[in-house]
């Protein structure tokens, strides 16, 4: 049953107009941050609190309200733990993304106000894939492998969709697929 009007679906009739979507885990982005960078976070906002109220407040003949000693321990170690949190993800994501990681390290680092982070989430290169072939890191958008000339989205000859490699029919137009 063929569906017309307003019930149907346009087809793609070019391989290179498909989108792909990924879901965002914060999960799966927490492990991305480095081990060094945990490290600190957690020696931040441990040595900034016992710093703050065993040290500091604690020694002074004119100490500042209460209101304000609570204020500042209990957001101190935390902002200083998410930041370096932060500076580790920009480090291994620029990396893993085929960026210059010093570069964007030292930028979200020395630019202030928060600014180095968002010209990086910005510019940021897309995730490379990897050729099943060859282990090359490719872009996600490309076709073939430039190195092994693997085809990495393979499409219907006839209908010029995406099909699944090691198809024998496409499931779009039924057309036999060479193998």
């Amino acid at each position: 049953m063929q569906l017309t009007g307003r019930h149907a679906r346009p087809e793609k009739r070019n391989n290179m107009n498909r989108t792909t979507t990924t879901k965002f885990d914060i999960r799966e982005e927490f492990k991305v941050v480095p081990g060094w960078a945990k490290g600190l976070a957690v020696l931040f906002f441990v040595g900034i609190e016992a710093l703050l109220f065993l040290v500091a407040f604690r020694h002074d003949h004119n100490p500042p309200p209460l209101p304000l000693r609570i204020l500042v321990g209990c957001l101190a170690g935390p902002v200083l733990a998410f930041v370096a949190l932060l500076i580790g993800y920009v480090n291994a994501d620029s990396r893993r993304r085929g960026m210059n990681h010093v570069l964007w390290t030292i930028l979200v680092i020395f630019i202030p106000n928060a600014i180095g982070y968002i010209i990086y989430f910005i510019v940021r290169q897309p995730v490379k894939g990897v050729c099943p072939q060859c282990d090359t890191a490719v872009d996600e958008q490309f076709n073939f492998c430039p190195k092994c000339k693997f085809n990495l989205h393979p499409a219907c000859p006839q209908c010029h969709r995406s099909i699944v490699s090691g198809s024998l029919y496409c499931p779009y137009c039924s057309a036999e697929l060479k193998a």
